[in-house]
């Protein structure tokens, strides 16, 4: 790309923040964009065997003195008669009424996934798949711009996620799909079974960062005889999206081009009754249409082009 080619514009709400793996703690870090409603925060970790407390910090600045305002203080304490967990406010360098949770859904020498998911009024948190706790907003959300983690805890990854834009409205939690941690990277092309086909209801996401120099990026869905009903495919040569059909037919897809280099991304297919709906970093963008008896029928997902994977859940 020539340094005089400019790039179509992107709404903050596409842009995601790259995963960080095994911090060293104690970790501070800006958030992209900051927080706003709709996004979500996931913490992989362990909690160590003689752990006395940690806490988990989303900041307004990342200031020492004076120190900075602290929106929400999610801190689990082991050391106490009846472990639990306080969330407080510090406002002004002064603590707030804190609020507290007496059942420790986290185990000293037990593995974790956490999620901060944060609503317009509220943060949810959910540990390993079960919702957790509340924490009503006591400064505004739009002011937080770094998170902050010290204390006891082993983190192996930070993620940086918008909702599933699906389930918006319903009433379940939203599931937080784990990245991979023998190794940060899985090898592209990629390739992962469809035993069962596609069922409505069910969700690929696959999420990944593009390299420096791309050419493009493809996600194939592939039946019992290996044809290819269905094709998505990112071209950096012209900035477009698109469906792909077996006849080599191209639908273009209608949204801001999203893959960008060395940028983080997270793709969505929904599966449901007469085709597939498509979201990019949380943005529903449209679907395509197949027939039930064709998504029954598919049982590959292949994934090429230039970039690192770092997720794949079917």
């Amino acid at each position: 790309m020539s340094p005089e080619e400019k790039l179509d514009p992107i709404p903050d709400s596409f842009i995601l923040q790259p995963p960080v793996f095994h911090p060293v703690v104690p970790y501070v870090t800006t958030i992209f964009g900051g927080l706003h409603a709709g996004k979500m925060v996931m913490l992989q970790g362990m909690v160590p065997l003689g752990a006395r407390r940690f806490q988990v910090d989303f900041q307004c600045g990342c200031s020492l003195c004076p120190r900075p305002d602290i929106a929400i203080h999610f801190n689990p304490r082991f050391h106490t008669t009846e472990p639990h967990v306080i969330c407080n406010t510090l406002h002004d360098e002064h603590w707030q009424k804190e609020a507290r949770w007496p059942s420790l859904a986290l185990q000293r020498g037990a593995s974790f996934l956490i999620l901060f998911l944060f609503g317009g009024e509220e943060v949810k948190v959910s540990v390993n798949g079960q919702h957790f706790l509340c924490y009503r907003y006591r400064l505004p959300l739009a002011r937080v711009d770094t998170l902050s983690i010290f204390g006891d805890i082993v983190v192996k990854a930070v993620g940086f996620l918008n909702i599933n834009p699906f389930v918006e409205g319903r009433r379940e939690y939203p599931v937080g799909h784990p990245f991979l941690l023998k190794s940060p990277q899985l090898e592209v092309p990629c390739s992962c079974a469809l035993p069962r086909g596609l069922w409505p209801g069910q969700v690929i996401i696959v999420r990944g960062l593009i390299l420096q120099e791309p050419k493009d990026f493809t996600l194939s869905l592939k039946d019992e005889a290996a044809r290819v009903p269905v094709r998505l495919r990112a071209s950096f040569a012209d900035r477009t999206l698109a469906w792909i059909s077996p006849w080599g037919r191209k639908k273009l897809i209608s949204a801001p081009f999203l893959f960008h280099p060395q940028r983080f991304f997270e793709v969505l297919l929904l599966c449901q009754e007469g085709g597939l709906k498509l979201a990019l970093n949380g943005q529903g963008l449209g679907a395509t249409s197949l027939g039930q008896q064709t998504l029954e029928r598919l049982r590959e997902l292949q994934i090429s082009g230039s970039i690192q994977l770092y997720c794949v859940h079917c």
